[in-house]
């Protein structure tokens, strides 16, 4: 049954993968399990979207079929007490209203087992701010689609330094214009070429916050 789930995720089918989450919660499987195949699942999307097996759209299907089964999902999960393994707050900064590819990414995050705080686009650095200190999460991600709007994200990094969060929050970036020269050059934590490669980041960094 978690192998049809597997194979439904990776085909993009997300009616079927939420109708076997469903079938796969009634024959007794755990939270645990189920939740397993869809990160497991995931992980496999990403290396092939690395490999060059599968592009962006493809990527995009699976992304959203896992959603939808972990939709049916969570609820039991919540109920099993299964914790997330860490929190990723998410924005599209200020002036900036795109959010295909953020999207993408907090779907991968999800799929990676991780609790995601969406806070939209054109996000003030204040709200960023807001978000960390009620939140408290691990990782705190920026997309800029705009060589114009991608110098909000230092502003971003000194209104935390301000209010005293900036120690206790890992801060990646990523984006059109983004580069890995200008995360180091802004004082982030991390550069993120595409949805897969923040996913494994972020995952990578919260472990790290754990131990």
């Amino acid at each position: 049954m978690l192998d049809g789930l597997r194979q439904a995720i990776l085909g993009g089918d997300g009616e079927k993968a939420e109708s076997l989450t469903e079938t796969a919660i009634g024959s007794g499987q755990s939270a645990e399990a189920i939740m397993g195949a869809l990160t497991g699942t995931m992980e496999i999307v990403g290396r092939e979207y690395e490999e060059g097996e599968r592009f962006v759209p493809e990527m995009l299907v699976s992304a959203v079929a896992m959603k939808r089964a972990l939709e049916v999902l969570r609820p039991r999960l919540i109920d099993a007490g299964v914790r997330a393994r860490g929190m990723v707050v998410i924005g599209t900064v200020a002036g900036d209203l795109h959010d295909i590819g953020k999207n993408l990414v907090c779907m991968m995050l999800e799929g990676a087992g991780l609790e995601v705080i969406d806070l939209g686009v054109d996000v003030a650095a204040q709200d960023f701010v807001s978000a960390v200190r009620v939140h408290r999460p691990q990782v705190l991600a920026m997309s800029a689609l705009l060589t114009t709007t991608m110098e909000e994200m230092p502003a971003v990094i000194a209104a935390l330094e301000e209010a005293g969060l900036r120690d206790g929050v890992k801060i990646l970036v990523g984006g059109a214009p983004v580069t890995q020269e200008y995360a180091d050059r802004i004082g982030a934590d991390g550069y993120c070429v595409d949805a897969p490669a923040a996913a494994a980041l972020a995952r990578t960094l919260v472990e790290e916050e754990s131990r």
